[in-house]
Order: structure tokens, then sequence, then C-alpha cells
């Protein structure tokens, strides 16, 4: 219940600045509209290829919204006084995950509304697709977690935006990786963003064949690894800012 109360506070801190929801979500609506109409004979922007790229794309400002919450948190010290509750700080970390859902199923279901108008077919792939965009997303917002704990408000905003730019260029969403040599193809396999748009792709397009091992490896590993570090960090940074 705790988790719950505190889930509900910070979606309304959210939903206090719209403008930003608005942007994350018209913008990555904007490329997928735009790049349907440029025609590029490129099958890496066919609208079945495209629309999950541009899903992990939106997650990338899920990150911005995740750092600036808790950077503000911070600022306004809010985490020193919740810093005497007995909430523990996975609950916190819940609570920040929690609110942030409704965002990416607003996100999702708007983006393949468009995909569907551009297109798209509809199948129940697609209700897979934003189920299992719901587990990717907590990458994304544990990734949001760590710079609002570390950073100030300030700066958490431009060290996200470099989340941002990995996605688009690490993620394959706009180019195969291959067409930028060895060493950028290298950097894309060991980064997760990639595999995220292969898992929603394949699930999307009901081709679990282009999703290998070392794909969902690297989500997982990723996601474990940085969902327990935003847990120690935010604990730290909760002990720190109470001294």
């Amino acid at each position: 219940m705790r988790t719950l109360n505190f889930a509900i506070r910070n979606f309304k801190e959210i939903i206090r600045d719209p403008l930003s929801i608005v942007f994350s979500i018209l913008l990555p609506m904007f490329l997928l509209f735009v790049f349907q109409q440029i025609n590029i004979p490129n099958e890496n922007y066919e609208l079945k290829n495209f629309t999950p790229g541009i899903i992990i794309f939106g997650f990338s400002f899920i990150t911005l919204f995740t750092a600036m919450l808790i950077s503000k948190d911070r600022t306004t010290s809010l985490l020193v006084r919740l810093g005497i509750s007995p909430m523990k700080p996975i609950e916190y970390i819940l609570g920040y995950i929690l609110s942030i859902i409704p965002i990416i199923l607003i996100q999702n279901l708007l983006f393949f509304i468009l995909a569907i108008i551009l297109g798209l077919s509809f199948s129940i792939n697609i209700v897979w697709s934003i189920l299992i965009s719901l587990l990717i997303a907590i990458l994304f917002i544990s990734i949001g977690i760590i710079i609002g704990s570390i950073f100030t408000e300030k700066s958490s905003s431009g060290i996200s935006s470099i989340i941002v730019q990995l996605v688009c260029f690490t993620s394959g969403m706009y180019f195969p990786k291959e067409l930028l040599g060895n060493t950028f193809s290298k950097i894309c396999e060991i980064l997760p963003f990639e595999s995220c748009v292969t898992i929603i792709k394949g699930i999307m397009n009901n081709n679990i064949e282009i999703i290998n091992t070392k794909n969902i490896i690297t989500f997982l590993i990723y996601s474990i690894i940085f969902l327990i570090i935003s847990v120690w960090i935010f604990k730290r940074k909760m002990i720190s800012d109470n001294k």
C-alpha cells in the first residue's frame, strides 16, 4: 500500500509537466509518420521494422522522465524526509517504476494506433509486444534512477539526452549496424538497445527466429545489473543526503 501511494504521488508529479509528456510521444510519432511518407527503399524503414525502433526510442524519454523526477525529489529534499519512513529502497524503486507504467502504455498505444492507420496489420502479437515492452522499459527506468540519484536536476537532463542519442545510433532503428563497420557493429552488440528492438520486432512480426539467445541474455544481464545498481545507488544517496 505504501508503494502504491508513493507511485500515485510520483505519477501526479510527472503529469504536472504535460509538455514533456506530449513531446516524448509526439516526436516519435512524428518520426514514424514522416519516414513512412518518404518511402525510403530500405527494409529498415518498413512499418513492421521501424515501429519497434520507435517504441524503444520512446523509452529513452522514459529514462529522462525518471531521472528528472528523482533528481527533483533530491533537490526538494523529499527523499530526506522520506528517509525516516519505514519504506525500504526497493519499495521506492517499485514506486517509481509503477508511476511510469501508465506513460509507457499511453506511448505504446498511440504508436501502434498510428502504425495501424499507416498500414500495419493488427494482430494479437501487438498486444504481446506491449506486454513485453513493459519488461523492457524497466531497463530504461533503472538507468533513469541511476542518473537521477547521481546528478543534479539540471545535469540529469543533459546526461539523459546521451541515452536518447545512444538509442538512436546503436539500436539499429535508422540503419543496420553492418553499414558502419566492425567497430560500431561490436558497440551495438555490446549495448542492450539493439537487442531490445530485436525482441520487440520478433514478437510483433511473429518472427521469433530473429531473436537469438544473445539478444535475450544481453537484455537480461543489463536489466538485472542496472536494477540492482539503481537500488544500491538510491539507497546510498538517501543515506548520504540524510547526513
